[in-house]
């Protein structure tokens, strides 16, 4: 079941969150680095990850990239070898 959130930007800080939940989130630099990112457990696999990298993208103009290190789940989300 997809959640009913609303979209709170704040600076460099995206979240997807309702009056008592917060879903997921992003940090994120000014150049698009992803610092941290985190969808709870029960609502992963519905894409709201792909839709706050895709949001990164919007708010900074730059192509969103893993910031180092990167956690090896890091690696499998963005595709990285």
């Amino acid at each position: 079941m997809r959640p009913q959130f609303e979209v709170q930007y704040a600076d460099g800080v995206i979240l997807f969150k309702d009056i008592d939940t917060t879903y997921a989130f992003v940090r994120f630099t000014d150049q698009a680095e992803i610092e941290y990112i985190f969808v709870r457990p029960s609502y992963r696999r519905l894409g709201l990850a792909t839709q706050l990298i895709y949001l990164v993208k919007e708010v900074t103009g730059h192509p969103p990239k893993p910031m180092e290190p990167i956690s090896l789940l890091g690696h499998k989300f963005f595709k990285l070898n």
